[in-house]
């Protein structure tokens, strides 16, 4: 089965964003474009994990809900969560109401901050992480790599919470430090462009 179909415009793209109509605008402005900003990394670390057991679209269409319920993913305010906070949130129909899952949330917000305060940005860590494109195989034929392994060992180590290496290997798709999608898909190339172009953070 080819890996590739045609979007709307006649341009071809990675076939699982035909899956859902929300998953075309989100794979050809979010997905695989890097980012150094630590809010928007930390919502996508929960919001992976938030995935786990569950489909990709589910979690896109509550991302608003998250966003609300979380403070935008402000880890400083997350951090400062109680236990009453975590109740409420259990009974936010705009969220997955998981309670593991909320409260590692919270717990990964208190990581965070420790980790911003040893390494300058959370995007600075993660950013060191990012494999060698000579090391990685074909796109979108692996759910895990070196590198997703070496992130989740290290995160788990400092605390982390929910942060297995696939969850980690998505969430590096997601974010560009990979470039996963495939040969022939008309965004890849854009997304090369503005790897080229990053400014590696901490670097």
């Amino acid at each position: 089965m080819t890996r590739i179909i045609e979007g709307p415009d006649g341009k071809p793209r990675c076939r699982w964003c035909g899956a859902a109509p929300e998953f075309l605008d989100y794979h050809d402005k979010e997905w695989g474009f890097p980012v150094a900003d630590d809010r928007r990394l930390f919502e996508k670390l929960c919001l992976e994990s938030f995935q786990s057991g569950l489909s990709w679209r589910t979690i896109l269409a509550k991302r608003e809900g998250f966003r609300k319920a979380f403070h935008g993913f402000d880890f400083d305010r997350i951090a400062l969560f109680t236990q009453s906070d975590v109740e409420r949130l259990l009974g936010d129909e705009g969220i997955v109401r998981h309670r593991g899952k909320i409260e590692a949330v919270v717990n990964n917000a208190r990581r965070a901050q420790e980790l911003v305060k040893r390494e300058g940005s959370l995007a600075a860590y993660i950013w060191r992480f990012e494999p060698d494109e000579s090391a990685l195989g074909e796109p979108q034929t692996a759910s895990t790599s070196p590198a997703s392994v070496a992130l989740s060992k290290d995160l788990k180590k400092r605390g982390w919470k929910f942060v297995g290496p696939t969850t980690v290997y998505a969430f590096m798709q997601a974010m560009g430090l990979i470039n996963d999608h495939v040969e022939g898909c008309s965004i890849r190339e854009d997304v090369s462009r503005a790897r080229r172009d990053f400014i590696r953070p901490g670097g």
